[in-house]
């Protein structure tokens, strides 16, 4: 199936999903969307647990229950997870090392997009500080259990999915302004700012690939989809939200958050998915902005990462 851009390579995720018995998988935003999507369609088919990993509590608890009641007996944990925090983050992780022996699949799916300027707790602009630190440091937490799993189980096929999208292309010139991240970047547009932060999912990804070769790295664009994602663009841009709800409502241009999923299905469990690759939906490997594939724009980014870790003590 072709949908503006879209193109479905034949996979199914209820007959192309293999068998998942004993793996253990986290989503990050497992409450709505893409990321609940995705824990229902892989809690089909035997994981040992998922963890469902978001913000609210309440929200969380209730997508654990929603899902359970179409799958049940499928074990299911709500992890809460607040990736604009370092403390949520790091009480998350430890949560997840010390009570589970592998993780299998990191699904870095959570995100925000082109909401009003703000920070982080930690002082990071909102959506870099969200939709990549935040990520990266969930990644570096879990990354010894990661390893471990391929390390300890010959064949678990360890993963790491990080959802991009094509709005990296929208980043300011040079890509990433790693200068003014402790700020609110009021020198930038609330769109090159989102574009910058999914800019650096990608290239994070590539660096995580290249310096874990033990471990299947990936990140896509999953299409245009309908979903909560819009509520910061209405809020950056209220005069627009009327042209937002219209093309919700219409689909003209947005795929439903089914169609949406495939793309990091795909990626989280397809043989023939490869790391260090940045795939369109679905499977389509694609080498996006010249931004994108910039091994030296890469490697900026994971130095300046790994410094403001550093900082904790990590």
């Amino acid at each position: 199936m072709q949908f503006l851009g879209f193109v479905n390579n034949g996979f199914r995720p209820e007959n192309d999903i293999p068998d998942l018995s004993g793996k253990v998988i986290l989503v990050t935003g497992g409450n709505s969307g893409l990321g609940k999507e995705s824990v229902l369609q892989l809690a089909k088919h035997n994981p040992s647990q998922i963890f469902l990993a978001a913000r609210s509590a309440e929200t969380g608890q209730t997508a654990v229950e929603e899902v359970k009641a179409i799958v049940p007996g499928v074990k299911i944990v709500f992890l809460q997870l607040d990736l604009s925090s370092y403390a949520s983050i790091s009480k998350a992780a430890k949560l997840v090392n010390a009570s589970v022996d592998r993780l299998d699949i990191l699904m870095n799916n959570a995100g925000i997009m082109m909401t009003p300027p703000n920070t982080t707790m930690d002082g990071f602009e909102i959506q870099f500080g969200t939709n990549h630190i935040g990520h990266a440091l969930l990644t570096k937490l879990l990354l010894p259990k990661l390893q471990a799993t391929a390390k300890e189980h010959p064949g678990a096929d360890v993963r790491i999915i990080t959802l991009s999208s094509s709005a990296h292309k929208w980043a300011p010139e040079g890509g990433l302004d790693l200068g003014n991240v402790h700020s609110e970047q009021r020198n930038l547009s609330t769109r090159e700012l989102y574009g910058q932060s999914k800019l650096a999912n990608i290239l994070y990804s590539n660096e995580l690939a290249r310096r874990y070769p033990d471990i299947r790295c990936i990140s896509l664009h999953p299409g245009s989809v309908n979903t909560g994602l819009s509520r910061g663009l209405n809020a950056s841009y209220p005069l627009v939200a009327p042209i937002v709800t219209f093309v919700k409502w219409t689909k003209i241009i947005t795929l439903d958050v089914h169609e949406g999923t495939l793309n990091q299905l795909w990626a989280a469990t397809a043989e023939e998915a490869e790391s260090g690759k940045y795939y369109n939906p679905v499977g389509q490997e694609v080498t996006g902005s010249k931004y994108a594939h910039d091994l030296e724009l890469a490697k900026e980014l994971w130095d300046f990462t790994e410094a403001e870790f550093k900082k904790l003590s990590l």
